[in-house]
């Protein structure tokens, strides 16, 4: 999450308020540190099995369904909770997409009208975040480049691996914080990843 969609690799973290802002129903504070394991050979599978009940529920509106995360990179530990990224013609318009994903038990719980539109879903049974951004989103683009160049360099995998641990033993109120703390380690890879495709 960013408050401003023009400095993506300038994001600063959120305040309690914000967070609070673009959360749906009742922000659930963290009981427990954030839990990191080892890569699960079925996380594909899950993410598989997720998209073509996206794809059942939208249809042609589903213009791409991605894996992204820490779940979508072989090898890498993570939280166990699929990354989707779901691009819709325009993710603002939530009464052409929300009612149906939400009739196939997905619930909307993140509404973020001030940075590229981006709405997010939590999954009927398998623990998930769905990502909604609208076809052209730059967001799109940057979260399939880390994805590919983790996938790909194994150096960067490792670096952001012990990130991860190191910065799972702190004690976060929200998970939000947490995502918040890898945005530097995050913009540094992806830096790499920008001038090695140049």
């Amino acid at each position: 999450m960013s408050k401003d969609p023009q400095a993506s690799n300038d994001r600063t973290p959120l305040t309690e308020q914000q967070i609070r802002n673009c959360t749906i129903g009742e922000l659930q504070p963290l009981s427990k540190r954030i839990l990191i394991v080892d890569y699960d050979p079925r996380w594909p599978e899950l993410f598989q099995r997720e998209a073509d009940r996206i794809r059942a529920a939208l249809g042609p509106r589903a213009v791409r369904i991605e894996h992204t995360g820490s779940t979508s990179v072989p090898g890498l530990a993570a939280k166990p909770i699929i990354d989707i990224v779901l691009v819709v013609a325009d993710a603002a318009d939530e009464d052409d997409y929300a009612p149906p994903l939400q009739a196939a038990g997905y619930a909307l719980r993140i509404r973020e009208a001030d940075w590229y539109e981006h709405r997010m879903f939590k999954g009927p049974d398998t623990d998930i975040n769905l990502h909604v951004f609208s076809t052209g989103c730059e967001e799109i683009d940057r979260m399939l480049l880390f994805r590919d160049w983790l996938r790909s360099n194994a150096a960067d995998r490792d670096l952001y691996a012990r990130t991860k641990l190191a910065l799972a033993q702190n004690e976060w109120k929200y998970v939000q914080n947490y995502a918040d703390a890898k945005t530097a380690i995050i913009d540094e890879i992806i830096g790499r990843a920008r001038c090695a495709r140049k």
